[in-house]
C-alpha cells in the first residue's frame, strides 16, 4: 500500500512563467499562476509546476559534478517533427546527433534536460 500519492513535479528555475509556457506549447495545457509559482495543468495527465530559485544553476548533461537532477521523457510520434518544435520554442540539443536512436536528449530554457522518445 502507498504511504503518498504524486502530487506535482516542482521544476527550479529563474524565470517560473515562461519556463510554464515553453512547457505549454510543448504539452499542451493550462498556465496558472504567475510569480514565484506556476502550475501547468495538462490535459490527461500529471501537472507540472515551476518554482522561481535564487541563484539557479542549470543541471548539465552528462556531467557527474553536476548531475542532470531529474528529467522528463516526453513520448511523440515524429521526433523530427517534435525536435523542429521544441528548438523553435527555445530548446537546446543535448544529445541529438545520433539518428538511429528512438529519444534525443534536449535542454528547455532553463537548462533542465528532457528527453523526446518515440519509444
Amino acid at each position: 500500500m502507498a504511504l503518498a500519492e504524486l502530487g506535482v513535479v516542482v521544476l527550479d528555475c529563474p524565470d517560473p512563467g515562461a519556463l510554464a509556457a515553453f512547457y505549454a506549447e510543448v504539452l499542451g495545457g493550462t498556465v496558472e499562476g504567475e510569480g514565484e509559482w506556476v502550475d501547468l495543468k495538462v490535459p490527461g495527465g500529471q501537472a507540472l509546476a515551476f518554482q522561481a530559485a535564487d541563484g539557479f544553476e542549470a543541471p548539465r548533461w552528462p556531467a557527474p559534478d553536476r548531475s542532470q537532477q531529474f528529467h522528463l521523457d516526453l513520448t511523440v510520434k515524429d521526433l523530427d517533427a517534435a525536435e523542429a518544435g521544441v528548438l523553435a520554442l527555445g530548446a537546446k540539443p543535448l544529445d541529438a546527433a545520433d539518428r538511429s536512436r528512438t529519444w534525443r536528449v534536449y535542454a528547455d530554457p532553463a537548462g533542465h534536460p528532457f528527453c523526446l522518445c518515440a519509444c
